[in-house]
C-alpha cells in the first residue's frame, strides 16, 4: 500500500476503486472489511461513498497482508491486530520494504 501513498504523496483520501484497484480486489471485500475490522474507519460523503484516509490504506494493507498473503482467517486477523498492533505493523513494513528492494534488483538485473 505504501506505493499508492507515496504515489500522490499530497491526498488526503482515495475512494475504495482507487484501493480495490491498487490490491487487486473487489470493492465488496473493501466494504466487507470496513465492517469486520474496527481500524477501517473510512469517511463518506454526501452518497454514502467511502473515502478512504491514509491511515485507512494503511491499515488495510496491513490487513490484506494478513488475510491474502498470510493466510490469516478474518478472526485471526482481528486477534492478530489486536495483540500486537505495533509488531505486526512493524512487520508488515519490513516485508513491503522488502519487496520494493526486490523489485527494484530484477529491475535492474534486468537492464545489465
Amino acid at each position: 500500500m505504501s506505493e499508492l501513498l507515496s504515489t500522490y504523496p499530497d491526498k488526503r483520501y482515495f475512494s475504495i476503486g482507487e484501493v480495490a484497484r491498487h490490491l487487486s480486489v473487489n470493492s465488496s471485500l473493501l466494504r466487507y472489511w470496513d465492517k469486520e475490522f474496527d481500524v477501517i474507519q473510512p469517511k463518506k460523503n454526501a452518497k454514502g461513498n467511502r473515502m478512504f484516509t491514509r491511515t485507512d490504506v494503511e491499515n488495510i494493507g496491513i490487513i490484506y497482508h494478513l488475510v491474502k498473503e498470510r493466510g490469516f482467517t478474518i478472526d485471526g486477523a482481528k486477534r492478530k491486530l489486536s495483540e500486537n498492533a505495533k509488531d505486526t505493523v512493524s512487520n508488515v513494513t519490513i516485508v513491503q520494504k522488502l519487496e520494493a528492494i526486490k523489485t527494484e534488483l530484477i529491475n535492474i538485473k534486468k537492464h545489465l
